[in-house]
């Protein structure tokens, strides 16, 4: 590996660092260029005939780490589509729908403020990941990259009303009534990206957070974390609300908080966006990941759709979608992908539709979620440091022998009224567990206990 590139900023799903320390511009020049020579044999062209979308979202370090992949993509004679600062999905439109070769959005999504990295999409807005495309993106830098040709050009593009157009193509705009929403941007991309398509519907949101800084003064631009939702938890309820969303930092993953100031799993939130969508294409293919409640299969078999499971990942989702042609997809963790969105995952088209099954609805959003939250109990996601994961997926399989097992991703045990996931991360010693119980949640919490003290004996 060169000196100036650190292995482990190569993730499975992304790249991302530190910034300065682990990741800089001289860094992101190298991953442009090899990133480039990676599309450019994945289309079988050569670099000059490729054209690449760039965005970058609203990091401190982002305008100057942008340029610098730019640099790189142009190095290797590549015309570049500039979109400047956007959303992650807006990139992914930008690519799709222009027919791109590819593109890189250079973001670190939820991560603290001194964290930078890249998104790399291929011809499609496939998702490259660790297993295909960045693996290889780090085996070129390894190798060494040589004398760059030169020659390419960089375009600048707006397409900010265009991709808002796309997105209200999603819903009926018409039935979407005045509703009293608290929106949290967390200071990230949702604001400029979601804050317009709300006033086009007629809203008046009350906005926390809502302007871009990568400085994040208020609190981390992840909402999966109970510490950075208490605000709009008690702004909804203080405020009578009849809901709250909440977005990460780069805007491609939304999370909604009831009328209650609860909020809302996303297993849940999947169930209900696949009947919403079952409603608009009747019959069709939802994709959720292993970790699930049983909630979404049971709904989008009730609703007369088809449920299959699937590994956890973004890239996993969006090649899966293709081959099955499904009309959505959604994972716990709050990523939703649309087969008519390019298969890509999106933050503004849940909220969206949300919005418009509470319009149509004559009930509250936790009145919807009530026959989701009084049959199933789930445990949420529980991180356990094991140092031998293969051992200990061995040691519960052998334990849970008379069960059902799958080991789509990770191992999945099913037994008829409780069912649980375990998969390892994919960059640290953990194993991760999802539990449910049908029963209770005393009963949920009881299995949750027991198969917990088998992973951390």
């Amino acid at each position: 590996m060169s000196e100036a590139v650190k292995p482990e900023i190569f993730k499975a799903y992304d790249i991302r660092g530190r910034y300065g320390s682990e990741i800089d511009e001289g860094t992101a020049e190298l991953i442009g260029r090899a990133f480039t020579r990676v599309i450019a044999e994945l289309e079988k062209k050569q670099p000059s005939e490729l054209r690449l979308a760039l965005g970058h979202d609203m990091r401190l370090s982002a305008p100057e780490m942008a340029a610098s992949y730019c640099t790189g993509m142009c190095a290797e004679g590549a015309s570049v589509l500039d979109a400047g600062r956007v959303g992650t999905e807006m990139l992914y439109y930008l690519v799709g729908s222009r027919e791109l070769d590819g593109g890189l959005m250079c973001t670190a999504s939820h991560n603290p403020k001194d964290y930078t990295g890249a998104k790399l999409v291929g011809r499609g807005a496939i998702a490259l990941s660790g297993e295909a495309g960045i693996g290889d993106v780090k085996a070129r830098i390894e190798e060494g990259l040589g004398s760059a040709p030169g020659g390419g050009s960089v375009e600048e593009v707006s397409f900010a009303e265009e991709f808002r157009r796309a997105a209200l193509e999603f819903i009926d705009p018409d039935v979407v009534k005045p509703l009293r929403v608290v929106v949290d941007g967390g200071n990230g991309m949702a604001g400029p990206m979601v804050g317009p398509l709300l006033e086009q519907l007629g809203l008046e949101p009350v906005e926390a957070y809502w302007e871009p800084d990568g400085h994040f003064p208020d609190h981390e631009p992840n909402p999966l974390l109970e510490e950075n939702r208490e605000f709009i938890m008690n702004e909804v309820k203080q405020r009578h609300a009849d809901l709250g969303i909440a977005w990460d930092g780069d805007a491609d993953r939304c999370f909604f908080i009831d009328e209650t100031g609860s909020f809302v799993d996303g297993d849940f939130l999947t169930a209900l966006l696949a009947e919403s969508m079952l409603r608009k294409q009747p019959g069709a293919t939802i994709l959720y990941d292993v970790r699930a409640s049983r909630a979404v299969a049971d709904t989008v078999s009730h609703a007369g759709g088809t449920a299959l499971r699937n590994r956890v990942g973004h890239a996993f989702f969006k090649t899966r979608m293709r081959e099955e042609h499904a009309a959505f997809g959604g994972e716990v963790s709050g990523h939703y992908y649309f087969r008519d969105f390019y298969c890509a995952d999106s933050g503004t088209i849940p909220a969206l539709l949300i919005l418009e099954l509470l319009s149509q609805q004559e009930a509250s959003l936790s009145e919807l979620l009530e026959p989701y939250r009084g049959r199933y109990f789930i445990s949420g996601e529980i991180n356990s440091e094991v140092s031998d994961q293969d051992a200990k997926l061995a040691e519960l399989a052998e334990r849970y022998s008379d069960a059902g097992q799958d080991t789509l991703d990770g191992l999945s045990v099913d037994y008829e009224e409780w069912h649980f996931n375990v998969r390892p991360s994919n960059t640290e010693p953990l194993l991760r567990l999802c539990l449910e119980s049908l029963r209770s949640r005393e009963d949920m919490e009881q299995r949750r206990d027991e198969v917990l003290d088998v992973i951390r004996s």
